[in-house]
């Protein structure tokens, strides 16, 4: 059935596969009850998808169709939103695997089925199940119908009178892949939800969070993993392989999830969601005495990924106290470390830790003052020592960082380093204007050549801001490997406002 299914075909299909689900979004988001009746179904299909996409657009050496999907799956296995974005992402590399044989849909089905702790029928996995015959045009047809028949497998859907989310973005998958192989639209369309949707939305009673990571591991690990993570909750889905699985499990007690998977690997992108948005939907917060977590302030989107990646759980730049109490709370964990990469977030961060205790948790404030010493208070971390020795050892390790920022003076000032004017580029140390200059990448040379001449240094941590030139680290690099070999360079994509640069030297 997929014989001619080449990469450009799969490349074809997964664009149009991006369109479909852009125009259909928010259909979606309307059918979406179960598992959750989060209203996102749309969105986390749309943004998996979008993954794929991003990974085969940096793959121009995938020219078989079997690499080309394998990339698609592993594109989304990355980006990876929600349940349903889960499952797609392994039906997905089920189609690689079996994309050279005649039952390639079939595989993937079984792919899909095998990564879902406890199956349900009427869902997703109804509907690739049900995809199967002669031509892909059939079997789109066969899901179509599936699709009709999961309000009587699944009696919330019928009680809010809609088809399954999951299954319907299936069926506009497979319409779009009849497309591409055929270059025919014949899109399958479902009734609009009924009114009832709401009140199924408002009587949701199941698991408080929904807990998402990824985490480098080993299949006998991911297999420990599994027997922890199924008792907690609902809807587990562990979906990839080694080095690198993806995660999804809807859970009451968050920080015993974030516990199981720090006992298993390393997990990283961990994502902690409240499922409602209402705390009496589940009555008190219950935190595990037993259970630790971090919380960091992040001034930008790639360092919100970079902390992530470390197993913190992050809170946008500027936070109140009630949105660094509910990132505290949301993790579940009675134990937790918070990091306020800002030195005027201090007194914020240790009112909401004053108010957690209130609830039950212990929170204890590591002074940090740069998100790159909030880096290296996260590469200390021990959970298997205790946990105010865990804190001493991070805030340490924070402290051992020489943090600086780089940015653009907005007004005239009179500084230790001199007078400086609108425009001109200033290097700041531990909060001290020391370097002042016209030239972005002068300044930060100069800066670095500074910290470095204080002692004996072997890492050097640069974060690139919004506004910075893609030249920048080039330049740096080469000066640092011309003038100071021996130290080591890190460089990432901060993404944050206002700094072009922040650097740590350890």
């Amino acid at each position: 059935m997929l014989e001619s299914l080449d990469a450009t075909a799969v490349r074809r299909w997964c664009s149009l596969s991006v369109d479909l689900l852009r125009q259909h979004e928010q259909e979606l988001n309307d059918l979406n009850v179960y598992p959750v009746p989060d209203g996102d179904t749309g969105t986390n299909l749309l943004l998996t998808l979008q993954a794929a996409g991003h990974a085969l657009d940096h793959a121009p050496d995938a020219t078989t169709a079997a690499e080309a999907l394998r990339t698609m799956a592993r594109g989304a296995l990355l980006g990876a939103r929600g349940n349903s974005g889960v499952i797609t992402a392994q039906w997905l590399n089920g189609l690689a695997q079996g994309v050279s044989g005649t039952r390639a849909l079939q595989e993937a089905a079984s792919a899909a089925y095998e990564a879902v702790a406890n199956p349900v029928e009427g869902t997703i996995l109804s509907v690739a199940k049900a995809a199967d015959g002669v031509t892909i045009k059939e079997a789109a047809d066969a899901a179509a119908e599936a699709l009709d028949l999961t309000p009587t497998q699944l009696p919330v859907l019928a009680a809010a009178g809609v088809v399954d989310a999951g299954g319907r973005g299936l069926v506009l998958l497979l319409d779009a892949m009849v497309e591409a192989l055929t270059g025919e639209r014949s899109l399958h369309e479902v009734d609009p939800p009924t009114p009832l949707v709401l009140p199924a939305v408002s009587s949701y009673r199941g698991p408080a969070f929904e807990v998402q990571f990824l985490i480098e591991s080993t299949q006998e690990k991911i297999a420990e993993l599994r027997k922890a993570l199924d008792p907690l909750g609902d809807s587990l889905v562990i979906v990839g392989g080694q080095p690198a699985w993806r995660v999804h499990v809807h859970v009451d007690d968050a920080g015993a999830a974030i516990e199981a998977a720090l006992l298993a690997g390393r997990p990283y992108q961990l994502q902690i969601t409240h499922l409602t948005s209402s705390k009496a939907d589940h009555g008190p917060r219950r935190p595990d005495p037993a259970a630790r977590a971090v919380v960091v302030t992040a001034a930008g989107n790639g360092i919100a990924s970079l902390l992530q990646d470390e197993g913190a759980v992050t809170v946008k730049a500027n936070p109140s106290t009630s949105e660094i109490l509910d990132a505290i709370l949301t993790t579940g964990a009675g134990r937790v470390a918070v990091l306020p990469t800002d030195t005027n977030l201090r007194a914020v961060a240790q009112a909401a830790a004053d108010e957690a205790f209130g609830e039950g948790v212990k929170v204890r404030v590591i002074p940090t003052r740069s998100p790159v010493q909030a880096l290296a208070a996260l590469a200390v971390r021990d959970p298997s020592r205790r946990f105010e020795d865990d804190v001493i050892a991070m805030a340490e390790a924070a402290a051992a960082c020489r943090s600086a920022e780089v940015t653009i003076a907005s007004r005239e000032a009179l500084t230790v380093a001199g007078r400086c004017y609108p425009g001109d580029v200033i290097a700041l140390v531990e909060g001290e204007v020391n370097v002042i200059g016209s030239d972005l990448t002068n300044v930060c040379t100069e800066l670095i050549d500074r910290m470095l001449a204080t002692g004996r240094n072997e890492l050097v941590t640069l974060i690139t801001g919004a506004a910075a030139d893609p030249g920048l680290v080039p330049a740096i690099e080469a000066h640092i490997a011309q003038k100071w070999p021996l130290v080591e360079v890190h460089a990432y994509d901060g993404g944050q406002a206002h700094y072009p640069l922040l650097v740590g030297v350890e």
